[in-house]
C-alpha cells in the first residue's frame, strides 16, 4: 500500500514539484507524465496504475481531437504556399494612407489569419517578418509596431478554428462548434478594440503612427484587383467556418474540406510541390504530437489529483473564502492569468479545467443571471480563452513576446518588448471583464445559431 499524505501538503508537493521542474527548463509533456507516474508509484498501490490506460485511452480514441492535425496541416499549406504574405500586402496598401494604419493592417491580417490558423505561433513569428520591418522602415514607434503584432497574433487562441477551443470542448464534454461561435463575438470585439486603440493614438501622436507617404498609396482600382487576388483563401475560411456554424458538418469534418481547400489554394497561387507538401506534414506531425503528449501527461496527473480527493478540497478552499460566486469565478480567472505567466496553455487546461468546471456548474447557473447550465457552461469555457490570451502577453514567459524575440531586430531590448505588450495586456483585461459582466457577448450568438 502506498504512503498517506494528507490531501494540502499533496496539493503543496504535487504542483510545487511541477512548477520547480518546469522553472530548470523541462519540457511540459514528460514533467507531467513523469511526475505523475511518480506520485502514482509513491502514494497508490498497483490498482491505481490502472489510472494511466483508463485516462490515456478515450483521448487517444477520441474522434473530435482529429480536427487538430488537420487544422495545423492547413495552417502549415497556407503559410508554405506564402498566402499570408499576400494577404499582409494587400491590408496594407488598403489602410496604408490611415494613421496608425499599417498596425491596424497588422492587426487585421491578424484576426484574418487567426481564422486560418489556430496556432499562435506562425502569426506572430510570420507577422513578425513581414509586418515588423514594414512598420519601423516607416518610422512607426516600435512600441505600437510590436504590440499590434504581439496582440493580433494572440488572436488565433481565441477566433475560430482556435485549436485550444478543441482541446477545451474535449475536456469540458462540451460542443466544439458551439465554442467556436461563442468565441466570434469577443474575438471580434477584442480585435475592435487593437484596431481603435492604435488608430486612435497615432491620431493623438502623429509621431507614433504616420500614415505611408503620398506616392507609394495606390488607387482605388487597384485596390479591388488587390483583394480580388485574396479571394481563394478567404473563400476557404468562408467555407470551413460555413459549414461549422449551419450545422452542415461537424469541426472534424470542416477541418478536412478546409485541408484539402488549402492544397487547392496553394495549387492555385502556384506553390504546390512535394517540398512543400512533405514540410507541412512534418509541422503537422511535431505540433499534433506535442500537444498529444502533453495531454496524456496533464490527464494522468490530474486524474490522480482528483482520485486523491483534490476536487474537494480545491471547492472546499474556494467556498471557504466566503466570497459567493462572482468571487470565487473572479477568483478563478486570476488563478488562470497568473499560472499563464509560467505555464504553457495546454498545461493549464488539462491541469485547471477538470477542477474547474464541475466547480463552476455545482454554482449553477442562477447565480450568474444565466438561464440554463449550457449557457454557464459555454460562458465559462469561452472566458478561459479569453484568459488563455492574455497568458501569451503576459511576462515574464508570454510566448508572444519570445516568438516576437526571435524575429525583431537584435537592438531592440527585452525590455521594450514587454512594454509594448502591457497596454494590449490592458485592452484584454477591458475585454474580459465585459465578458464576465455581460454574458450576452457570448451567448447571443451561438442561441441564434442552435436556437
Amino acid at each position: 500500500m502506498g504512503l498517506e499524505i494528507g490531501i494540502e501538503w499533496l496539493t503543496l508537493i504535487m504542483f510545487g514539484s511541477l512548477l520547480v521542474l518546469l522553472m530548470a527548463g523541462l519540457p511540459l509533456a514528460f514533467v507531467t507524465g513523469g511526475l505523475a507516474c511518480v506520485f502514482l508509484f509513491v502514494l497508490g498501490d498497483e490498482r491505481a496504475l490502472n489510472i494511466v490506460p483508463s485516462r490515456i485511452f478515450p483521448l487517444m480514441t477520441n474522434y473530435q481531437l482529429s480536427a487538430i492535425p488537420l487544422f495545423i496541416f492547413m495552417a502549415s499549406m497556407l503559410e508554405r504556399a506564402g498566402i499570408i504574405n499576400d494577404m499582409f500586402d494587400v491590408i496594407y496598401k488598403v489602410l496604408g494612407g490611415v494613421k496608425g494604419g499599417l498596425a491596424a493592417a497588422t492587426i487585421i491580417a491578424s484576426t484574418v489569419l487567426a481564422a486560418m490558423v489556430g496556432v499562435i505561433g506562425a502569426a506572430v513569428v510570420t507577422m513578425g517578418i513581414i509586418a515588423l520591418p514594414a512598420m519601423l522602415k516607416r518610422h512607426y514607434d516600435p512600441k505600437i509596431a510590436m504590440g499590434s503584432i504581439m496582440a493580433g497574433g494572440t488572436l488565433g487562441i481565441l477566433i475560430p478554428p482556435s485549436i485550444l477551443a478543441i482541446i477545451y470542448a474535449v475536456v469540458a464534454e462540451q460542443s466544439v462548434g458551439e465554442l467556436f461561435i461563442g468565441a466570434v463575438v469577443p474575438g471580434l470585439l477584442l480585435s475592435g478594440m487593437y484596431v481603435l486603440y492604435v488608430i486612435i493614438s497615432s491620431v493623438i501622436d502623429p509621431k507614433k503612427g504616420p500614415p505611408i507617404p503620398v506616392e507609394e498609396r495606390i488607387p482605388m482600382r487597384e485596390k479591388i484587383r488587390l483583394l480580388s487576388n485574396m479571394s481563394a483563401p478567404i473563400a476557404l475560411i468562408a467555407i470551413v467556418l460555413g459549414v461549422i456554424f449551419t450545422g452542415v458538418a461537424t469541426p472534424v469534418e470542416a477541418a478536412g474540406i478546409g485541408t484539402f481547400g488549402a492544397i487547392i489554394v496553394a495549387a492555385i497561387h502556384r506553390n504546390l510541390d512535394w517540398q512543400t507538401l512533405r514540410e507541412a506534414s512534418l509541422t503537422t506531425l511535431k505540433a499534433s504530437a506535442m500537444v498529444i503528449w502533453i495531454m496524456f501527461g496533464a490527464t494522468i496527473f490530474v486524474g490522480l489529483y482528483v482520485l486523491e480527493g483534490g476536487q474537494q478540497f480545491v471547492q472546499g478552499a474556494l467556498e471557504a473564502t466566503g466570497l459567493g460566486p462572482w468571487g470565487i469565478l473572479i477568483i478563478m480567472q486570476i488563478v488562470l492569468v497568473v499560472l499563464g505567466m509560467f505555464l504553457d496553455w495546454v498545461g493549464i487546461l488539462l491541469l485547471c479545467v477538470p477542477i474547474f468546471v464541475p466547480i463552476i456548474k455545482a454554482l449553477g447557473a442562477a447565480s450568474f443571471g444565466l438561464d440554463n447550465p449550457d449557457d454557464l457552461v459555454l460562458w465559462f469555457g469561452v472566458l478561459y480563452l479569453v484568459n488563455m490570451q492574455m497568458s501569451f502577453l503576459s511576462p515574464p514567459f508570454g510566448y508572444a513576446l519570445f516568438y516576437l524575440r526571435g524575429v525583431a531586430p537584435p537592438e531592440i531590448p527585452m525590455t521594450d518588448i514587454f512594454k509594448s505588450a502591457l497596454p494590449f495586456l490592458g485592452l484584454q483585461v477591458v475585454g474580459l471583464v465585459l465578458c464576465m459582466l455581460f454574458p450576452g457577448l457570448i451567448t447571443w450568438l451561438p442561441n441564434l445559431v442552435y436556437g
